[in-house]
């Protein structure tokens, strides 16, 4: 495989002429910067987006290194735009460019049918570990750690582990588990499975899958 399709999607070099290439591009870091600012919402206690989905799309249609720097710069102008008064975390942006990377790696050599799907629980699984676990959690544990944890933090590890240290993995929990983001991962999951099995029946996406 080509060393430039680490870089930039095979989709993306085949688009005619320059100004269709930017054109592309340009629509998804717009997509990037909307998906930023609206599309969550809180259902309870749990905070939902589609952060996971559109940082794979991007990844898949872009290619592994040209998503991920469309995701991480979708995050820090969305930050630009609407900050909602908080301060600028990069690890959250780092994240999504995670998620790009790996689906745009995964995606390198298109394949269907099952195996497809295999790739698709491969995605899943190294993105749960390497992004939401091994770089939005570890970034979230040291602000947290810097600034104090809060009483919640500190009551949950206390009542699962003793003690009053919270250590990296009781903080993983905490926010997983008590805090039910896990359940914000799984249903990313299911609508990538889904935007895939209906996006690769459609004839005008069928470029995208070849």
């Amino acid at each position: 495989m080509e060393l430039k399709y680490f870089l930039i999607s095979k989709f993306v070099i085949e688009r005619k002429g320059v100004a269709k290439k930017v054109a592309l591009i340009g629509m998804l870091m717009a997509f990037a910067v909307i998906s930023n600012m609206f599309f969550e919402f809180k259902l309870l206690d749990t905070q939902f987006s589609l952060t996971i989905t559109v940082s794979a799309v991007i990844g898949f249609i872009a290619g592994p290194m040209l998503g991920a720097g469309i995701c991480f710069l979708g995050d820090l102008l969305g930050f630009f735009v609407n900050s909602g008064g908080y301060a600028y975390m990069p690890w959250v942006g780092l994240s999504t460019a995670g998620f790009a990377l790996i689906a745009g790696l995964l995606s390198i050599n298109k394949s269907g049918g099952a195996y497809a799907y295999v790739k698709l629980t491969l995605f899943a699984v190294l993105s749960l570990i390497i992004c939401t676990v091994g770089i939005n959690s570890l970034g979230f544990y040291l602000y947290n750690m810097n600034l104090g944890f809060s009483p919640a933090v500190k009551s949950y590890v206390a009542k699962l582990f003793g003690g009053e240290e919270v250590t990296f993995l009781g903080y993983v929990l905490y926010r997983l588990i008590f805090k039910l983001q896990i359940l914000n991962s799984i249903f990313n999951y299911a609508v990538i499975f889904a935007t895939y099995f209906a996006a690769s029946k459609i004839k005008p996406f069928e470029k995208l899958f070849k």
